[in-house]
């Protein structure tokens, strides 16, 4: 195995880690939504996470795809 195999398998991971924090928070936000009675702050502190790491693992992901030329 190479190093760049190692580096995707690190790269690979990573984005199921995030992956999994991102559906654990689209829970956490559901369930604050039907409780109804939530702090609004809190409630969106927890969308902007969410946003910010589905951006990472976008541009994770993008990395671990070659250029490809049309």
């Amino acid at each position: 195995m190479s190093e760049t195999d190692d580096s995707q398998g690190d790269v690979q991971e990573k984005i199921v880690a995030l992956d999994l924090e991102h559906r654990d928070l689209d829970e956490v936000i559901r369930n604050l939504e039907i409780q109804g009675n939530f702090d609004q702050l809190k409630l969106s502190r927890l969308k902007k996470r969410k946003l910010m790491l589905k951006d990472q693992i976008s541009s994770l992901s993008n990395n671990l795809l070659p250029d490809i030329i049309a």
